[in-house]
């Protein structure tokens, strides 16, 4: 397998923009053991953990999305064409606030030749950024859908084979 980063993007405070942050949450059980995959709550101290992706081969990177004009928990997967339009040469950020694509351009910047060409990014549709704490139920939904296929995707998938 291949040294993977996941980081999860958003902030808990504000209900359905925690959803990253939830993803890796529950991805902790499946991975505490695990050297060859890195955990990373972008939520609160973003920029400077992306100085920990060095050495990684495989990025995944979860966010919600706002104003996309689907239903909360509407799941999106980019494409790398997609992907790497949105890196930026010098994006304007305010350190406290990373979004994932302001974050893949420092991490390029940062990582230079060692910047993994694999590359994954799983946005959610939300719409309720107010002060609260815990997901809507679509977007909880959507979030373990992310969980199961980043499992699926690293080949650690638990199957049940009571089903």
């Amino acid at each position: 397998m291949k040294k993977t980063a996941i980081m999860g993007f958003g902030n808990p405070c504000r209900s359905d923009d925690g959803v990253g942050c939830f993803v890796i949450e529950q991805l902790k059980n499946q991975f505490a053991e695990n050297e060859q995959v890195s955990l990373f709550d972008m939520g609160t101290s973003a920029f400077e953990v992306l100085f920990h992706l060095q050495g990684h081969e495989r990025i995944i990177v979860v966010d919600a999305v706002v104003n996309s004009g689907e239903t909360p928990g509407t799941l999106y997967r980019l494409p790398a064409s997609e992907i790497n339009a949105h890196i930026q040469d010098d994006p304007m950020v305010f350190l406290h606030s990373l979004k994932w694509d302001q974050a893949l351009s420092y991490a390029k910047k940062i990582l230079r030749e060692a910047y993994p060409d694999d590359i994954q990014v799983y946005l959610i549709a939300v719409d309720n950024l107010r002060l609260d704490i815990g997901l809507s139920q679509p977007v909880r939904e959507a979030g373990d859908r992310v969980v199961a296929l980043i499992l699926n995707e690293l080949e650690l998938a638990t199957y049940d084979t009571t089903a």
